[in-house]
């Protein structure tokens, strides 16, 4: 799957601990944006989702999918 930070205009500080090489554990912390933003997680198809929408989210806290 693939992640994207988005910051917006009066964020613009995302921290991200991660690299395209690294793999990425359950509940593991990918980074933040600092001051809110977004995330978009592009996820395969046929995975069944855990959340609907317009749902708010926390990190670490909701479960989104199951893959």
């Amino acid at each position: 799957f693939k992640i994207k930070q988005i910051a917006g205009f009066v964020a613009r500080r995302i921290v991200n601990h991660m690299n395209p090489h690294l793999d990425v554990c359950q509940g593991e912390k990918l980074g933040f944006i600092k001051f809110g933003s977004r995330v978009d997680l592009f996820l395969p198809l046929g995975t069944k989702l855990d959340i609907k929408l317009n749902q708010k989210v926390r990190g670490g806290e909701t479960v989104i999918a199951k893959l």
